[in-house]
């Protein structure tokens, strides 16, 4: 699910690459958390205000972030 997906993925090969030591991947941990959060308000900002689909399509979710810069 995009960037999720990115996120989730380099906090895992974070594990792999450091034996599991979940000190060594706090970054990439709160970084997940924070995108994951960001685009769980996106959606239920969309479910409240009626607009389908809830989750913006790929192209709409690219250019939400090119707009923010920094994303998160």
């Amino acid at each position: 699910m995009f960037s999720l997906l990115k996120e989730m993925d380099a906090s895992r090969k974070c594990m792999d690459d450091n034996n599991c030591n979940k000190d060594m991947c706090t970054a990439y941990f709160l970084k997940y958390k924070s995108c994951r959060k960001f685009w769980h308000d996106i959606m239920m900002q969309r479910r409240r205000n009626g607009v389908k689909p809830e989750m913006p399509s790929a192209e709409e979710r690219k250019k939400m972030l090119e707009s923010m810069g920094k994303p998160y």
